[in-house]
């Protein structure tokens, strides 16, 4: 691939990864990623199949930041201080109003029973993952199920009410409720 077919993909990608956040996978139709990339419609399948395949590569790629993140805790805390600073980030204020780096699950739950299967699967090897980064024992493993459903559903319901006061007080409740 060139250099510029490969920053042209990279534009798309990006577009679509802000689309994704805002209105899930369905949402955006491919003149609407084309458009924010800067790009007309007519190149689009030079880059992917299909608007499902670049959604769900988008899908993959903000998981992936999310799994890549919990790789700079110090290996020596303790499951509370994981616990913890997981919470503390996941259910900020910055990661609920972030367009480029937030947790695409939240707008696109809803969505994934009704998409191709692929998307459920990378949901639920995401969500495998995820455990395996948090839990250092079997026994904690439902903790962090329990942790991410709270701490998912908090952040959808935060995002959904926008910036206000009650939004702010369910990501803080959320959080009390995990640490």
């Amino acid at each position: 691939m060139s250099d510029k077919k490969a920053q042209t993909r990279e534009r798309i990608l990006s577009a679509a990864t802000s689309a994704l956040l805002q209105h899930g996978p369905v949402g955006p139709s491919v003149g609407e990623v084309m458009s924010a990339a800067g790009l007309t419609v007519g190149g689009f399948y030079s880059h992917f199949e299909s608007k499902d395949a670049l959604m769900l590569e988008a899908f993959r790629q903000l998981l992936a930041k999310r799994r890549e993140g919990l790789k700079r805790f110090d290996p020596k805390l303790s499951f509370a201080e994981r616990r913890a600073l997981t919470a503390q980030f996941y259910l900020s204020r910055k990661h609920r109003d972030s367009e480029e780096e937030g947790c695409p699950i939240p707008s696109s739950l809803n969505e994934v029973a009704n998409l191709p299967e692929a998307f459920r699967q990378t949901l639920e090897e995401h969500v495998e993952l995820m455990v395996a980064a948090l839990a250092g024992r079997p026994e904690e493993i439902d903790t962090v199920l329990s942790d991410m459903a709270l701490m998912i559903g908090g952040l959808a319901l935060a995002r959904a009410l926008g910036d206000g006061d009650l939004s702010d007080r369910v990501l803080r409740a959320a959080k009390k409720a995990v640490i």
